[in-house]
């Protein structure tokens, strides 16, 4: 029997890298759950100082309307009643990872399950908030082909950019998730490719559940069964997810891009895709135009980077409370506390 693990989980990856595919396999497990996508983590923590002291339960109760009220939230996802969820906040421990813990708790414990975690492919950028929240978090990083990444994402009606952002969005997850694996090292940070997940799940699934510290669950290769639990209907564009788990969609960059795309994927690319274990089409070096136009895409992602990590450290210092969860064995002990019955 393995000892109780209860570590929140954090899917992070590249948009259209198979992350919701990931979540209802976590999902599936009779341990762990993964709700749908919120909104609320991020725009909580950018906004916490607004909220005030929560050591003061009115600013915990309007925290917790805040995220319980709000269409934008994502909280009706969830499925959860509101109100016994604004209690627990107002009579829980008085920092902003404990709030908003509390909801993914109240999630995992809807299906009865004792793990609870999120999943929002945009967190790589956020990893270090997300440990500054929860210090004791997993992160999973699901890493995909970029090609098909850049393929993905252009054909997705919500996504209104072009194809140089979606390149240089899959070349900053790459990226941050290397500064991830040197910065948590193997027990905290776990990565695995979707093209080895889709072909041989119970294996990877296998890896997964050590690196998590649970036994692996058979129903976790069966997603689809917990699709419609988890998968919002209106997230159309997930349909897949209600079927069996398939390699088909790999390597399908090959008739949806453009040559051109292609050409500026290896050039800009290549040397992520080839240290990942991507063979390289060989395709002709791209136009002048093209790589310039990148170049300037990717600087303005750089730059507007930068400018949310200074404006993260402004922020810091207005900060009217700590802001680490007080929910976990790991986080009591990240704060110097001891779990109740420890004594």
């Amino acid at each position: 029997m393995r000892p109780t693990n209860d570590r929140p989980i954090f899917v992070v990856g590249c948009p259209r890298s198979g992350t919701t595919l990931l979540q209802l396999m976590l999902h599936a497990h009779p341990q762990i759950a993964i709700p749908p996508e919120t909104r609320f983590l991020l725009a909580a923590y950018e906004e916490r100082t607004g909220f005030g002291d929560l050591a003061d339960p009115a600013n915990r109760e309007t925290l917790a309307r805040w995220i319980t009220d709000r269409r934008k939230t994502r909280f009706g996802d969830l499925g959860l009643d509101a109100q016994k969820v604004i209690d627990e906040i107002v009579a829980g421990p008085g920092t902003l990872g404990s709030a908003l813990g509390i909801v993914f708790r109240a999630y995992a414990r809807r299906f009865d399950k004792p793990r609870w975690g999120d999943k929002r492919p945009g967190y790589f950028q956020y990893i270090p908030v997300l440990l500054r929240l929860f210090p004791d978090a997993q992160i999973v990083h699901l890493i995909r082909d970029g090609r098909d990444c850049v393929a993905s994402l252009k054909e997705m009606p919500w996504y209104k950019l072009d194809s140089y952002h979606a390149l240089s969005t899959w070349i900053e997850a790459i990226d941050a998730g290397r500064r991830a694996a040197r910065l948590l090292g193997p027990d905290s940070y776990h990565e695995l490719r979707y093209e080895d997940l889709v072909d041989d799940p119970e294996h990877q699934l296998r890896r997964l559940c050590e690196f998590l510290g649970v036994e692996y669950g058979p129903q976790m290769a069966e997603p689809s069964a917990v699709a419609p639990e988890a998968v919002p209907s209106r997230k159309v564009w997930h349909r897949r997810t209600h079927e069996r788990v398939s390699a088909a969609r790999s390597g399908t960059w090959v008739r949806r891009l453009a040559p051109w795309e292609v050409a500026l994927c290896e050039a800009e690319a290549g040397r992520h895709l080839r240290s990942l274990g991507y063979e390289l089409s060989g395709a002709p070096a791209p136009s002048p135009a093209d790589r310039a136009r990148f170049w300037r895409v990717a600087s303005r992602r750089r730059l507007a980077a930068r400018k949310r990590q200074a404006a993260d450290r402004l922020r810091r210092l207005r900060e009217p409370g700590p802001v680490a969860a007080l929910l976990t064995s790991g986080q009591l002990a990240a704060a110097g506390l001891e779990p109740p019955g420890a004594r």
